[in-house]
């Protein structure tokens, strides 16, 4: 029982020690159990720091893998630009060894140009030293062109006296005769082959007892121009009249003659420069005449008008489409003679004198008539006046030049008008007219005779009109056409007696117009 006892309290301390072991085994499992639960939550910490480290750890590598790239970049980039750069490198070599040549070769030019410069500064001495000289030559030569300016504007004024005196010896009314071209010419001959101012015509009839009797005329003129004369021929003579009226002058060129004898022609021309007529050719000598003069201090201005006389009524040819109803009045004063309400162009240039006659040329009065199938039926008169100063002198000169055509002269049987009531009436009304010229250029004949004369300037539109260039202020020239054909030699007997009384009248001497300057 002892020994069971003994067993038993063996056993019972055994438990004890048991249960005390278990107990701290349990405590030891609970502290173990507590420093497990620490270490997983270290581990976990730990786990989240390694997790957050390998984060940054990848993010640092990423950034290191871009940093990598782009340092591979810069570093092709670089190595690209090191590439260009031992390229530019081996250029500016290469240029530098150029450049080293080049340096030495314009360091030899450099030297060369040393010496020229020091021959081109020899030079440039020596040329001071001369245009000193040519200076002083100079000033010598201004004072010589302004005595020599001087001398010309004097010689000026000689030549326009002389040029007057010419004229005036020539006579201020001159009559010239042309004999327009035809196939069938009359009995005309021109014996006169050195001076051209005769010509003579010839008639051959048989009597009633069957004798041949033959008539002889002859006349004389200032110059008788042959039917083979041209434009150019005719103005040459007529030119130092357009040069009177720059001087200062009036002057006045008007054509007579039958219809179909050439005054138109002759007046106006053709539409070639060999054919143009008198009017255009005097306008253009009259700007070249005043172009001449710009140099001598002359300054000049040209203005135009273009008018016709028909049926003793003016008409204005540079006026509206069709002709106005006003009434144009013909006044004389002081400055000349000037027509009212009549269009004046300033003229520039001689290209718009022949616009201008053009115009007038489709607007004038022409009818037919069995002298000419396109017959001239009123007188035009084409009228340039000329106002010129002289800055330097301080002369001032007012011109005219009036260039005149005529309407056709002949008798009522030859033309054929007695048969048509307008015809007549434009026929009689231009003989009226042709006729009260010539008892014009009469009555100046015999006031040049006998002293004192009343001249009928006022019995027609075309006298009054004229009046001035009758009455001694104007230079006047008659070109007389003459038609060649043997059928209009009666018609052409009375116009060579006309213009023969023409070139036998005396009306003057010329004065110049001037104005006072202002």
């Amino acid at each position: 029982m002892m020994s069971e006892k003994a067993k038993v309290m063996e056993l019972q301390e055994n438990h004890l020690l048991i249960s005390r072991q278990l107990a701290e085994a349990r405590t030891q499992e609970l502290t173990q159990r507590r420093e497990l639960d620490n270490y997983s939550d270290e581990i976990q910490a730990l786990k989240k720091k390694h997790a957050a480290e390998v984060d940054e750890y990848e993010a640092d590598g990423r950034k290191k893998d871009r940093d990598i790239r782009e340092l591979r970049e810069d570093l092709r980039v670089a190595q690209d630009d090191l590439s260009r750069e031992r390229e530019t490198v081996t250029s500016l070599r290469a240029t530098i060894s150029h450049q080293s040549n080049a340096q030495l070769t314009l360091g030899t030019q450099k030297n060369v140009l040393q010496a020229q410069c020091d021959a081109i500064q020899a030079s440039l001495d020596a040329a001071t030293e001369t245009i000193a000289h040519l200076q002083l030559d100079l000033e010598g030569s201004r004072k010589r062109v302004a005595e020599l300016e001087q001398d010309a504007r004097e010689a000026e004024g000689v030549r326009r006296k002389l040029h007057n005196m010419v004229q005036e010896l020539k006579g201020n009314i001159r009559v010239f005769c042309r004999v327009r071209p035809t196939e069938i010419a009359a009995n005309m001959v021109f014996p006169d082959r050195r001076d051209h101012k005769e010509i003579v015509l010839s008639s051959s009839s048989e009597s009633a007892t069957g004798q041949e009797r033959k008539e002889l005329w002859n006349f004389n003129f200032d110059r008788v121009f042959e039917p083979e004369s041209t434009q150019a021929e005719v103005f040459e003579e007529v030119s130092m009249l357009a040069q009177s009226c720059v001087d200062g002058y009036n002057v006045c060129i008007f054509a007579y003659g039958q219809t179909g004898s050439g005054k138109s022609f002759t007046m106006e021309g053709g539409s070639t420069e060999s054919t143009a007529g008198m009017i255009p050719r005097a306008v253009e000598k009259v700007f070249e005449a005043a172009q001449e003069l710009e140099s001598k201090g002359w300054q000049y201005k040209m203005e135009g008008q273009f008018l016709e006389i028909y049926n003793e009524t003016i008409n204005d040819l540079l006026g509206k489409a069709e002709f106005d109803k006003k009434k144009h009045d013909i006044k004389h004063d002081k400055s000349g003679t000037r027509v009212t309400d009549i269009v004046t162009i300033p003229l520039h240039s001689p290209t718009q004198v022949r616009s201008l006659l053009a115009i007038a040329q489709s607007r004038r009065t022409v009818a037919a008539t069995l002298m000419n199938e396109r017959s001239s039926r009123s007188h035009s008169v084409f009228t340039l006046r000329i106002q010129g100063s002289n800055s330097h002198t301080g002369e001032t000169c007012d011109g005219s030049l009036n260039l005149v055509d005529l309407a056709g002269s002949e008798r009522l049987k030859e033309s054929g008008a007695a048969d048509n009531k307008d015809r007549l009436r434009e026929t009689q009304n231009i003989n009226r007219s042709l006729s009260a010229l010539g008892d014009v250029i009469a009555a100046l004949g015999e006031k040049g005779e006998k002293g004192d004369k009343h001249i009928p300037y006022r019995n027609s539109k075309l006298t009054y009109l004229l009046q001035n260039s009758l009455s001694g202020n104007s230079k006047t020239l008659m070109i007389l056409n003459v038609s060649p054909l043997a059928a209009h030699l009666n018609e052409s007997l009375c116009s060579l007696r006309f213009a023969t009384k023409v070139n036998n009248t005396t009306i003057g001497t010329a004065k110049k117009q001037t104005r006072t300057a202002s």
